[in-house]
């Protein structure tokens, strides 16, 4: 092997050293208590956290994601815009637009005639939180959650500003927040990986963006604390039982061995991605046992599957995962997150919309009702929100009934609830046409900072070398913490 090749291996940084660690003796521990489960009490942590992480008291100690990839239209949810009635069907105003740039789906159109919602918005909460009539169940739990209006991203095409809300940056190769989190504070279980991914079905006839892994990779981190992908349909990790004739002792008996000869392809070339992989064999025994009891949800009482909603039982809908992630939480994870499909509505957003909220709405206000009745909403962090918002004006023809709206990066809507969130709180201002952000703009690397602060994280604290930069979550500028948001 090449000497400098070789002294690259070896050369890793204090974090990489301590990290793999304990990936490589919780691997070798777990071999040995194998054998000896009376002595299983002492199991060291699969996924140990970094020295010195958290950087304070959490207020939160899990994340839960729902990403609506496509984009959600803001205008029709949760931006209450009543004055654009007036404005039906009259071009945009050159001065709302100011000559910003519009993608190349829309640039071609003689006109931009405005499109008001044809939905109609009521008050809820003791907060008096405007939701659409689209989000009844949500509407319900409206004082717990934080709505920040004003979320803007550098990014007006769907790969890359799915990239950027999800790693911080839209060039790929850069870890996801799941991966970060997960790298800097460990994970609780042993039993299932750090950080899960659900990709759930979804009810829109719109053509759905396609899903990237780069939502959910490691990138330049240890690809350990890649997410873990659980399939929709048939079983959640393929080839995770054993054959027809192999015992759980055979099984045991063959990591073991396998164990050993990554030992020594370790020793022999340095590579810390040899331990990932004893790390990774290992983690795929445990949950041998540890997937069939968590996706067993006719394990739940009535009363929490009617929190979900009716298609809870159904594998693969979001309500199903939905339970899943409290399930998930519950057990230990550090991350779940939950990627729902067909959000892009550029035509027949009416009724494309009212389907995604059928699939979504009671699922979402469930899960925070289920987590806050077990005491578990103070400790996790639930996240909801799309890659950008939808713009005033209409793509295509145009009715009152009927609409379609194209990308918007300049202010969406997003919302938290949970760990270290201050409930009923609604966050910044847009202007009459939901175009501009007119008072306290959040931008998707403040919202990212906020967010690992909650998990006692300082993000400018958090590193990792790569290039020969201290590469961070929330990029080389200088995003702030949203105090407001704060409880």
């Amino acid at each position: 092997m090449n000497h400098s090749v070789r002294q690259a291996h070896e050369e890793v940084n204090r974090r990489q050293f301590f990290g793999d660690a304990g990936v490589r003796l919780g691997g070798v521990s777990l071999a040995m208590l194998a054998a000896q489960s009376s002595a299983r009490a002492a199991t060291p942590s699969m996924y140990p956290a970094l020295p010195g992480l958290p950087h304070f008291a959490p207020k939160a100690k899990s994340i839960i994601y729902l990403h609506m990839n496509g984009g959600p239209s803001q205008i029709d949810l949760w931006d209450y815009k009543p004055g654009l009635t007036e404005h039906f069907n009259k071009d945009l105003p050159d001065s709302i637009r100011r000559g910003q740039r519009i993608t190349t789906m829309t640039s071609g159109q003689a006109r931009l005639p405005v499109a008001p919602s044809k939905f109609a918005f009521t008050q809820h909460g003791e907060c008096g939180r405007w939701v659409s009539e689209l989000l009844p169940h949500t509407a319900k739990v409206v004082d717990d959650i934080a709505l920040v209006k004003t979320v803007h991203t550098n990014a007006i095409n769907h790969d890359p500003a799915c990239t950027f809300v999800m790693t911080g940056s839209e060039v790929p190769g850069k870890p996801s927040i799941g991966s970060w989190v997960s790298y800097g504070l460990g994970s609780e279980s042993n039993d299932l990986p750090a950080f899960v991914v659900l990709t759930p079905t979804w009810s829109s006839s719109a053509a759905a963006q396609a899903l990237f892994t780069r939502m959910w990779s490691s990138g330049f981190l240890p690809t350990s604390y890649t997410g873990v992908a659980l399939r929709s349909v048939g079983d959640p990790v393929l080839y995770l039982q054993n054959p027809d004739g192999v015992t759980s002792a055979d099984r045991r008996t063959m990591l073991d061995a396998l164990s050993q000869l990554n030992e020594r392809n370790f020793e022999r070339y340095g590579d810390p991605e040899t331990r990932t992989r004893i790390a990774q064999y290992e983690m795929a025994f445990r949950m041998q046992s540890s997937v069939p009891d968590l996706t067993a949800l006719n394990t739940e009482s009535q009363a929490t599957l009617d929190l979900y909603g009716p298609e809870v039982l159904r594998p693969g809908t979001f309500a199903a995962s939905a339970l899943l992630a409290r399930r998930m939480v519950e057990r230990g994870v550090r991350c779940v997150q939950i990627l729902h499909r067909g959000w892009d509505q550029h035509n027949s957003l009416p009724s494309n919309i009212s389907s995604q909220c059928q699939d979504t709405d009671q699922p979402c206000a469930g899960l925070i009702q289920d987590l806050k009745q077990r005491g578990l909403l103070d400790s996790t962090l639930v996240i909801w929100g799309g890659e950008f918002g939808r713009t005033v004006y209409s793509q295509g023809t145009l009715t009152k009934e009927n609409y379609g709206r194209d990308h918007h990066p300049k202010n969406f809507c997003m919302w938290l609830a949970g760990g270290g969130i201050k409930g009923g709180v609604s966050y910044g201002e847009t202007d009459e046409f939901s175009y501009n952000v007119v008072d306290k703009p959040v931008h998707v690397n403040d919202l990212n900072a906020t967010v690992l602060h909650c998990l006692g994280i300082d993000h400018l604290r958090f590193t990792y070398r790569f290039q020969g930069l201290d590469q961070r979550l929330t990029g080389v500028e200088e995003p702030k913490i949203v105090p407001e948001l704060l409880a």
